[in-house]
């Protein structure tokens, strides 16, 4: 393709189109109407007893125990819940999630399992449409299709089989996106449910608290401080010793001692399996990476530009994380996809990564694998391959 053409492609590309309101709600209603029918579905072929065969019965049993009021991180008290609901002799699933996160999961205190997942299975459908619609829109609104991509990304389809929480995560930083030029107050709060696994962002958030304090973004941390606040305050309404609990249950499951196949896992159980630090020595390195990335490009930073790269910095680096939690990578997916038709490149690179995923999840490949450490190295490849000359140019 000629210069002339590929910069013709661009500008079309660039254009704002006008769309049909009509359009939109009619497509809206139909992903309504048709995740509607999904879950009902689901709900007349559902038992209580494959429910606890997912991830989500974890969340399920946090809400009743907190909404009655009980130690939501009973190790023993959830093992018992999770065999009277079915799950019988297998490994038993226990959340780890803070208790400054647990307010999505009150309302299952009052379901039964097969009721609950129908519910939690429409609330993420629902997060991952709305962040794909909110993505469509920061990347300028184009006359494509190129978006909904993200219903087919693996670690998205994954959190929707297992009922896993990543995508609120997704919808979290989304939102940030979306928020962070008019509202910074809101963008912050909105951050909050990237608490559910802070390990997953350290990069990501180190990077943003230098960009708070160097362009005095105040706002930004008393929205998130605020939320923050309200949050932790609202499980302690049912349960006054809950923090308590939680520290205690991280003390004792020995989580640390558990192989995750993340770069800082596999670092330390070859040098040292003792050595907890080592497993948070590429973080380190990420931040320092993260500071020198953020000076470079203080004058001119753009959080919708620069931010996916830090994702998926953060995600490479994490000490902890499973397949599922790549779902928060969808920003720089989509945003490499859109450089690429816009510039006709090729997109089979990505969808042959994608479907090698899909075929390894759906070939029983144990979460916890070491065969899982490739996903995170192939999505980062075809992001630096996919917008080579706009990161070039950057620099």
């Amino acid at each position: 393709m000629s210069a002339y053409r590929k910069e013709q492609v661009l500008a079309e590309a660039l254009t704002p189109v006008k769309k049909d309101p009509l359009r939109v709600v009619a497509a809206a209603l139909i992903v309504a109407f048709g995740a509607c029918l999904i879950a009902a579905i689901q709900f007349a072929t559902q038992t209580d007893q494959k429910t606890t065969q997912r991830d989500y019965i974890q969340y399920w049993v946090i809400g009743q125990r907190l909404i009655h009021g009980a130690d939501p991180y009973d190790v023993s008290a959830i093992t018992q819940l999770e065999e009277q609901a079915g799950l019988g002799s297998s490994q038993p699933r226990i959340s780890l999630s803070p208790p400054a996160v647990l307010l999505p999961m009150l309302p299952l205190g009052l379901m039964s399992p097969r009721a609950g997942y129908t519910l939690w299975w429409l609330a993420i459908m629902g997060c991952l449409s709305v962040a794909l619609w909110l993505l469509w829109r920061l990347n300028g609104r184009p006359d494509s299709r190129i978006h909904l991509f993200g219903y087919a990304f693996a670690p998205a389809i994954v959190c929707l089989i297992s009922g896993q929480l990543s995508i609120f995560l997704l919808l979290g930083i989304v939102f940030f996106l979306s928020l962070l030029k008019k509202r910074p107050a809101l963008a912050g709060a909105t951050l909050l449910p990237c608490m559910l696994k802070p390990h997953l962002f350290l990069v990501f958030a180190f990077v943003l608290l230098l960009w708070i304090v160097a362009r005095k973004a105040w706002r930004v941390l008393s929205g998130f401080i605020a939320a923050l606040a309200v949050s932790c305050a609202i499980p302690l309404l049912f349960d006054a010793h809950v923090w308590q609990q939680y520290f205690s249950m991280m003390t004792s499951i020995r989580i640390m001692h558990v192989f995750i196949p993340t770069f800082g896992m596999v670092l330390r159980f070859i040098i040292d399996r003792n050595a907890v630090g080592l497993q948070f020595l590429p973080a380190v390195l990420g931040c320092v990476w993260g500071a020198w990335y953020f000076r470079a490009h203080r004058g001119d930073w753009d959080w919708m530009r620069h931010g996916p790269l830090l994702l998926l910095v953060s995600d490479v680096c994490a000490p902890y994380g499973y397949f599922t939690d790549e779902c928060i990578l969808l920003p720089f997916i989509l945003a490499g996809l859109y450089h690429s038709t816009r510039l006709q490149r090729s997109i089979l690179v990505l969808a042959a990564i994608n479907v090698a995923a899909l075929i390894e999840v759906f070939s029983d490949v144990n979460i916890i694998s070491p065969w899982y450490l490739w996903s995170v190295p192939a999505w980062f490849t075809w992001y630096l391959y996919s917008t080579r000359n706009r990161i070039s140019t950057a620099a």
